[in-house]
């Protein structure tokens, strides 16, 4: 019974995190790729945005494809629920490693095209002095806000994909019979691989 309970606590939290980052990865495609902002200068129109920076166009494109991923995986998790438990072990093993490959892969690809946003958004904000490069947001404000916004929408997002990925490595390493839930008996149906995984 308790392990019963345990394990819906875990579907649910990995549903939840699912449907979180799929949330906040598409905030922050949304805000980043539609932010721009036009300045006159001396006649001269000039507009910033978001293509302007390599490092923020890469991150409308992972938070893009995470926000797709994530979607298919809540379709997946309610799939799953409602078909109920079940199938070979074997099938259920190749589902998990799949699952905890994709998700892996995708935290790195957040973490990493968040950290050179972060950069480069530094570098927009202070700018370089020692390549005499200045900083654009005193110019851009309301550019440098909405972009800020985004950024922190991929942080989020960036956490939501890293405890995914913890939680997908539970869910795998628990059917080769480390994952007893309940603390006490019942781990030779977890070492069976019954109701392991979704």
């Amino acid at each position: 019974m308790a392990c019963a309970v345990a394990e819906r606590k875990v579907r649910v939290a990995e549903l939840a995190l699912r449907a979180l980052l799929c949330a906040l990865s598409a905030l922050a495609a949304a805000l980043v790729a539609t932010d721009s902002q036009t300045k006159t200068f001396f006649s001269f129109q000039k507009k910033a945005t978001f293509r302007d920076m390599k490092a923020m166009v890469v991150l409308v494109i992972v938070t893009g494809v995470a926000a797709g991923y994530s979607l298919l995986q809540v379709l997946r998790c309610c799939a799953a629920a409602a078909k109920g438990a079940g199938g070979a072990l074997t099938s259920r093993r190749s589902l998990a490693w799949c699952v905890f490959s994709c998700d892996q892969a995708l935290a790195y690809a957040v973490l990493a095209a968040l950290a050179a946003a972060l950069q480069a958004s530094v570098i927009a904000k202070r700018g370089q002095p020692e390549l005499q490069w200045m900083g654009i947001c005193s110019m851009y404000g309301a550019f440098c806000r909405q972009a800020g916004g985004g950024i922190a929408s991929a942080v989020a997002a960036g956490v939501a994909a890293a405890l995914l990925a913890f939680l997908s490595a539970f869910n795998l390493f628990r059917l080769y019979g480390g994952g007893d839930m309940s603390g006490g008996g019942g781990g030779a149906a977890r070492r069976n691989g019954a109701g392991a995984t979704w």
